[in-house]
């Protein structure tokens, strides 16, 4: 995930109605909870947690276990895991997953890793990820660069960090001997970047219809908790034609690209709303064969996101008119109907949210509070778009340490006292798990879906 947290702060404005606490925030403000806003049930269960003696040791064994899982990160990082190609990295996740004490994990048919830590029973089932693959080719150095306190490769934050911090917690909690109450389910899913359309997260919940909830783990200030997943479309338009001689079939044969161009130049005139926030860009464009040939083919690529499935279809329909629009004027250009267009769906992420007084929510704000940061609300395109649109509470919080410099090459990690928000996630994660012995589950059990 790029740093999409950054910039969609904004995208907490189309919560307002959904939660009190937006009230009166004006757009583009972060919303900050107090804990006079939580339920007093929730309080009641972290104030015990966080006093039980086991948990501040395990909380205190993440500290001690810091150094080594920076080895789990180094390892990782250094294995590629371009789009559709995880699977090495998958692997030497599994081993290490077993190592820490999940023997029975396991890789599934769509690639992901999947291991579960069973809770004392009757309890929730918590689905807990960091996502495998990175948007880099294969072939990319990944080899990592430690230079002024910083850590650089491509991937080591997106999301190499948050699989190392799974493993950590799976060690701790083993090493501890800490018997949650509910079961965590946890996965090292692929397909969350780029093409991959969340494949894996989306094969998990069709494969495991009994979870109750989901948090992800990705790079995030701290603080941040996204609730809301922005919806995306994508699509592939193919334009052909005759093609001919740039100068000898001139006025006799339409353009592919000429088409191509008309169309884009119409994309970039719809106006889309701003609340809620809705985007449209042509990523990539291509075609011809020589610069003194009329060109026969062209390609392009249109990225579409909102933060509302109506608002995205809407625009969706504004870009496909505007593709046959453009197609239409440069036949008639000619007088000729000889050029012609045809699209591909090649993406397509669903919205959904998780409600702002939900329990995983205010368990994560809670958590928040313990750790001394203020909570901002947040929305982008991630995994948790697929338990959302299902009506499953997800959110995703961060991994710890500071970051920058998402899906580029000198992507970076500063993991000096990164412990902290390993700390601050788990905590959040035991809340709604609940502790044997010292506090019950704040997640609710849920009716499984049928398969």
């Amino acid at each position: 995930m790029p740093s999409r947290f950054a910039s969609l702060r904004l995208a907490f404005f189309t919560l307002s109605a959904l939660a009190a606490a937006a009230a009166g925030h004006a757009q583009g403000s972060a919303v900050a909870s107090t804990p006079s806003q939580l339920k007093p049930a929730v309080d009641q269960a972290y104030t015990q947690l966080l006093a039980a003696p086991a948990v501040r040791q395990l909380l205190d064994a993440v500290k001690a276990d810091h150094a080594r899982s920076i080895e789990d990160l180094r390892l990782l990082t250094e294995i590629e895991a371009p789009p559709f190609h995880e699977q090495k990295r998958a692997e030497a996740f599994l081993a290490r997953m077993k190592a820490v004490g999940l023997s029975d994990a396991r890789i599934d048919a769509e690639g992901n890793v999947i291991g579960l830590r069973k809770g004392s029973g009757n309890g929730p089932r918590l689905l807990v990820s960091a996502h495998l693959d990175t948007v880099f080719p294969a072939g990319t150095d990944v080899k990592i660069k430690e230079r002024d306190g910083r850590l650089y490769a491509p991937g080591i934050s997106d999301d190499t960090r948050g699989l190392s911090v799974l493993l950590s917690w799976l060690k701790v909690l083993d090493d501890q001997k800490i018997q949650t109450v509910g079961d965590l389910l946890v996965v090292g899913d692929v397909g969350e970047e780029e093409l991959g359309n969340l494949r894996g997260m989306k094969a998990i919940f069709r494969d495991h219809p009994d979870i109750d909830g989901m948090v992800g783990i990705e790079p995030a200030p701290d603080g941040t908790v996204l609730i809301l997943g922005t919806a995306s479309h994508r699509h592939e338009f193919s334009f052909k034609g005759p093609g001919g001689h740039s100068y000898g079939a001139f006025g006799r044969v339409p353009s592919a690209v000429h088409g191509m161009g008309r169309a884009i130049a119409k994309i970039a005139d719809i106006r889309t709303p701003s609340v809620p926030k809705t985007t449209f860009t042509v990523g990539t464009a291509g075609g011809g064969t020589s610069v003194n040939a009329i060109a026969a083919d062209a390609h392009m690529t249109v990225d579409i996101r909102s933060d509302e499935t109506a608002a995205l279809l809407e625009t969706e329909k504004k870009v496909l008119a505007a593709v046959d629009e453009a197609v239409a004027e440069e036949n008639a250009r000619w007088n000729v109907g000889t050029l012609a267009v045809s699209s591909r769906l090649i993406g397509d992420r669903p919205a959904g949210r998780t409600p702002p007084d939900s329990a995983i929510v205010e368990a994560a704000i809670r958590a928040n509070i313990a750790f001394g940061h203020r909570t901002l609300l947040t929305g982008a395109s991630t995994d948790a778009n697929v338990p959302m649109a299902l009506g499953i509470p997800a959110i995703v919080i961060g991994s710890g340490g500071k970051a920058g410099g998402f899906h580029a090459l000198s992507e970076w990690i500063d993991v000096t006292d990164a412990w902290m928000g390993a700390q601050n996630a788990l905590a959040t994660v035991l809340g709604l798990v609940g502790v044997q012995g010292v506090s019950e589950p704040l997640l609710a059990r849920r009716a499984p879906r049928p398969k």
